[in-house]
């Protein structure tokens, strides 16, 4: 009887270890997450995969069994936590700023005076105002410039004194936009005055961070001079005003600060 109930005993201790080592093997396994193609996950061990198929064991000990080609995605138990956290939390919104902000423009191309000369131009703008209206990048301000043109053996130089408008088609990093922006012209030279200053401009934005971007853009721009012309008739000196239209294009270089 003493050499059963030691028998009994010794089996009884290789049941209680057994079953402490089968606990803990599944305490210690990872547990995973299938993360199938069409959005669903399943929890679990996985027991067998190869390049076919992935065979996973639940809680339950019930087992299931995916094509390779269905599961988009095998993640630890840290992994999938981590990725339902940054799920749950909402993307942060780019605020917008209303401080004031400078643009500062640079361009060239060619000039003409329309039916009598041709040549080239260049100018440089420096404006300060708003780049945000509301919740919108919209650029609205106004400053000065220098604007240059060679047309021939004649020079114009005018300090454009100027409103502007800047303003992309979308909300988006990269958009189109277009611009406008109307001033005076004063003339740099004694030998010609100023007058009405009008440029537009179209072309890409692209939207560095809330305050600042960078465009290239193609431009028009026109200005309006006025020349003094003296004519001699019998001896007589008579001068005559006569306006002079002068328009540059060409591609322009945006800077937003």
């Amino acid at each position: 009887m003493c050499e059963l109930f030691c028998n009994f005993a010794a089996d009884m201790k290789k049941h209680i270890l057994l079953t402490l080592l089968f606990c803990a093997s599944l305490v210690c396994a990872h547990a995973e997450t299938l993360v199938l193609r069409t959005g669903t996950r399943v929890q679990g061990t996985i027991v067998f995969q190869n390049e076919e198929v992935v065979i996973i064991r639940n809680a339950e000990g019930a087992r299931f069994q995916y094509p390779r080609a269905d599961v988009a995605q095998i993640l630890t138990e840290e992994a999938a936590q981590e990725k339902t956290v940054a799920e749950e939390l909402p993307e942060e919104e780019i605020k917008t700023s209303k401080k004031a902000s400078i643009l500062l423009e640079l361009a060239g191309g060619a000039a003409v005076k329309p039916g009598e000369a041709a040549g080239g131009g260049f100018s440089a703008d420096l404006l300060v105002g708003s780049h945000h209206i509301g919740e919108k990048h919209v650029f609205i301000g106004g400053g000065l410039g220098y604007h240059g043109l060679f047309l021939g053996a004649e020079k114009y130089n005018f300090l454009p004194v100027q409103v502007a408008l800047r303003m992309p088609f979308t909300e988006t990093k990269h958009a189109p936009v277009f611009g406008a922006a109307l001033g005076y012209g004063i003339a740099l030279s004694k030998d010609y005055l100023g007058g009405i200053y009008a440029g537009l401009d179209f072309g890409y934005r692209c939207q560095l961070n809330p305050r600042s971007a960078i465009a290239l853009v193609a431009y028009a721009q026109f200005h309006q001079a006025t020349v003094t012309n003296t004519v001699t008739i019998e001896g007589n000196d008579f001068s005559q005003k006569a306006a002079r239209n002068l328009v540059t294009s060409g591609l322009k270089l945006a800077l937003y600060f």
